[in-house]
């Protein structure tokens, strides 16, 4: 896996082993949605749900993003994200990994006075009604503002509708939302 632009471009991060459960999001989607995020990214705030790797939010910094909040249940994956973040020399300052389920997750960081403009859910799709939940939640609970904007990957043959977020375009694989 690689970041597809900004001042890490073409840098290597370390992706899941062959038999861990991590399902990574393509470079293609990623490199389409970011180029669909990249005004809004400058000086953001970026959660990144159901994290994994850590890619996605490793993209948005380095297309200029000032902070990055990862949500990541599953310690093995979490464990793979703060070997990325360290070697991408991502300090604590800029980067905040939660390791919980994405509802308690997003409850405690929007009780902590964290908001985020921009984000990413990427649910693992055996349990993708999890990703709506949560961003319902970041929604209800201020951690997504109104008119914070927020892709969100789909299973084959899925459609994203969630009370109180709008489409705003359809991508390979994925939805952005704009939280109405």
């Amino acid at each position: 896996m690689r970041i597809t632009g900004g001042d890490w471009a073409s840098r290597r991060l370390a992706g899941p082993g062959r038999h861990d459960a991590i399902r990574p999001t393509p470079d293609a989607l990623r490199e389409q949605g970011f180029a669909v995020l990249a005004p809004r990214l400058p000086g953001a705030s970026f959660l990144d749900l159901f994290a994994g790797t850590g890619a996605n939010a490793l993209e948005a910094l380095s297309r200029g993003a000032a902070r990055a909040l990862l949500v990541e249940q599953a310690r093995p994956a979490a464990e793979l994200i703060r070997r990325n973040l360290a070697s991408f020399d991502v300090g604590a300052g800029v980067a905040r990994l939660a390791v919980a389920a994405a509802a308690r997750a997003v409850v405690q960081l929007a009780a902590a006075g964290e908001r985020c403009t921009v984000a990413w859910c990427d649910p693992p799709f055996a349990d993708w009604d999890a990703g709506p939940a949560a961003l319902a939640l970041a929604r209800e609970h201020g951690l997504l503002p109104p008119g914070a904007w927020v892709v969100l990957e789909l299973p084959p043959r899925r459609a994203a509708a969630i009370a109180g977020f709008a489409t705003v375009r359809a991508l390979r694989g994925a939805v952005l939302l704009e939280v109405s």
